[in-house]
């Protein structure tokens, strides 16, 4: 989703010569493969949008893999790019690097000052990790290697799987499936009342290069839409994108997850960035994509 994004926006924006990779045609976790691939091609650029993911379902369940694969990608990409002459490198992380219970809005300084949530323990050290391999890089190499932390993300090429799915995307093909069958109820996990923060896809790629253009420095940023909405406004607004017409109903002896997660955007805000895409928008035409898909 997010590389596809970035790959549009290059586009849009007039570059050109444009190298991109997907997970089947190369595997970065293979230290051979990817020291190969930036051998042959040496880009001057590289946006690390590769990662592991999923929602709480998939992080709770396969900790191994979040953990290890990310470990994996990072690592080899980070180190071939210094290595073969990449002259400007983005490491995209996630806002679940922060502590659960972190004071709100969330300023990127208060990374490593509490408990992580356990939920997404494990893909949160691996991003955690590789925050600290870019400011190594930069540190001991001079690399021109910035991170940057994104907020909950959605929009076109998501996942809808409902088994490794994030909430957008699990609850609109729930919402959508529940329509065509005529369901008069929906169940969604926890409480509803969790308060998140989403940004579009679109919006994410754009600010990656704005950042790759006007920003070098060692402390990662932020990048979110500056407000959240709770799961339960969510769901509502989801359904009517939608149109299901039913009943919500909550299953509270499902996880929660953290119960705020608003970012500070104060750093890319001052940088002349901010987001275009509001959130009924952008559930609209995730929603269309979904129907495309």
């Amino acid at each position: 989703m997010v590389g596809s994004a970035i790959w549009r926006a290059l586009l849009a924006k007039g570059y050109s010569n444009l190298i991109g990779k997907s997970s089947s045609e190369l595997d970065l976790r293979d230290a051979h493969l990817v020291n190969a691939f930036f051998e042959s091609e040496k880009p001057d650029v590289v946006f690390l949008a590769a990662a592991k993911v999923g929602g709480i379902v998939a992080n709770n369940t396969y900790p191994v893999e979040f953990i290890t694969d990310n470990l994996r990608i990072q690592t080899n990409v980070i180190d071939a790019a210094w290595r073969f002459g990449t002259k400007r490198l983005l490491f995209l992380g996630s806002s679940c690097i922060y502590p659960k219970f972190a004071p709100q809005p969330i300023k990127e300084e208060y990374l490593l000052t509490g408990e992580l949530e356990p939920t997404n323990e494990a893909y949160a050290i691996a991003k955690i990790a590789g925050i600290k391999q870019i400011q190594a890089y930069r540190k001991q190499y001079g690399a021109s290697f910035i991170s940057a932390m994104p907020t909950n993300l959605y929009g076109p090429g998501d996942n809808y799987n409902l088994e490794t799915s994030h909430v957008i995307p699990a609850l609109i093909r729930k919402f959508h499936e529940a329509k065509l069958s005529h369901s008069k109820t929906v169940e969604i996990w926890g409480t509803g009342s969790p308060r998140r923060e989403f940004l579009y896809a679109d919006d994410l790629a754009d600010a990656s290069i704005h950042l790759i253009e006007y920003y070098d420095d060692g402390l990662w940023i932020n990048i979110g839409y500056g407000n959240d909405i709770s799961i339960l406004e969510l769901a509502e607004q989801i359904a009517r994108t939608v149109g299901f017409e039913g009943s919500l109903v909550f299953d509270s002896s499902k996880p929660d997850g953290t119960p705020r997660k608003l970012l500070d955007t104060t750093k890319i805000n001052q940088l002349n960035w901010i987001p275009k895409t509001n959130l009924q928008l952008g559930l609209q035409k995730a929603y269309k994509s979904f129907l495309g898909s």
